[in-house]
């Protein structure tokens, strides 16, 4: 199953039209490579949950073909959590081990070495973690030998911390049998780490931690979008993606930058590290850097999600800047 409903509000206003599983990275919808990594590992029938702006996960999958999956969409009218997800889609799901991953990742981590763990050490769930080694703020993970013990808060890094001692951090993959059914609650909101995992925990029962490497990205704010594309893009040698019909003058000039589709950019202009969005058009001698650009009529009348980061309409343009 993979988890697609969330709002993505970090990540208006490219997420304005469309849910943050819906963004395009390189051309690629988000939950397109969330649906081939599935597909990687030999896994075809998928279940998707929907609720903010489903149409748009809805047409960047379509029916999971292009992706070498299998769809099929549950919609939830009203948001459930990650686990409220699980009990909404329990008629698909609580016939045999599955997996659930969270629609915003693009990993290579071997799925089928959590798989193997997961079988040996008998366990009702095993959640792939990685060492937090630049201590990012993501929830802290507690094991002991090899199972889960609990979820804590941030980590704070301290300059004597080893590599292979930074705190461990859940990736949003996992893997779970059927009977894990008889800890989430039937049709209420309710999240993973916070409602089912500890009462399983509490019962005795073995929640794997297996700790894997690989790359793993994490797109759910504005800066790691930017910064995880062109973390992509330089695996190709390349520091500026342009999508589909842009028109860049010849003097314009464009670097560390990610251009949507139909995005003018007029003579002497200058991008960098910018997102410009569907339609976006940099007028003559314009300047940014480190900024989110979108069209003006995109936002207009709409109200800034709560942790949104703010912005300036200017002119025909609504500007984001990052350093904030």
């Amino acid at each position: 199953m993979i988890l697609a409903a969330g709002y993505g509000e970090r990540l208006w206003p490219l997420t304005a039209d469309r849910t943050k599983p819906a963004l395009p990275v390189l051309g690629k919808p988000l939950v397109g490579y969330v649906a081939e990594y599935l597909a990687r590992f030999g896994i075809r029938d998928v279940v998707v949950n929907l609720h903010h702006r489903p149409e748009s996960v809805q047409s960047s999958l379509g029916d999971g073909s292009a992706f070498r999956v299998n769809l099929k969409y549950v919609h939830e009218p009203k948001i459930l959590g990650t686990s409220g997800a699980l009990d909404n889609a329990r008629d698909l799901l609580d016939r045999e081990t599955f997996v659930v991953i969270n629609g915003k990742l693009i990993t290579d981590i071997d799925l089928n070495a959590a798989l193997k763990v997961h079988r040996e050490r008998n366990a009702l769930a095993t959640l792939v973690l990685l060492r937090n080694s630049k201590f990012e703020k993501f929830s802290m993970v507690e094991t002991n030998d090899g199972l889960v013990t609990g979820f804590h808060g941030m980590p704070t890094q301290s300059a004597v911390t080893p590599a292979d001692e930074a705190p461990l951090m859940f990736t949003g993959i996992q893997i779970l049998e059927p009977r894990i059914f008889d800890y989430i609650p039937r049709g209420v909101f309710s999240h993973s780490t916070v409602d089912v995992y500890p009462q399983a925990i509490a019962k005795g029962e073995r929640i794997v931690a297996h700790v894997a490497t690989g790359m793993w990205y994490e797109l759910s704010t504005l800066q790691r979008y930017l910064d995880i594309s062109l973390a992509l893009l330089k695996l190709e040698g390349r520091d500026v993606y342009i999508g589909r019909n842009a028109s860049i003058d010849p003097s314009a000039g464009v670097s560390e930058s990610v251009l949507w589709n139909d995005v003018t950019i007029e003579p002497n202009a200058k991008l960098e590290r910018t997102i410009a969005g569907d339609g976006v058009r940099i007028a003559e001698g314009e300047q940014f850097h480190n900024a989110v650009i979108v069209r003006a009529d995109l936002v207009a009348g709409k109200t800034r999600p709560a942790k949104a980061l703010k912005g300036t309409f200017a002119g025909e343009k609504f500007v984001v800047p990052l350093s904030q």
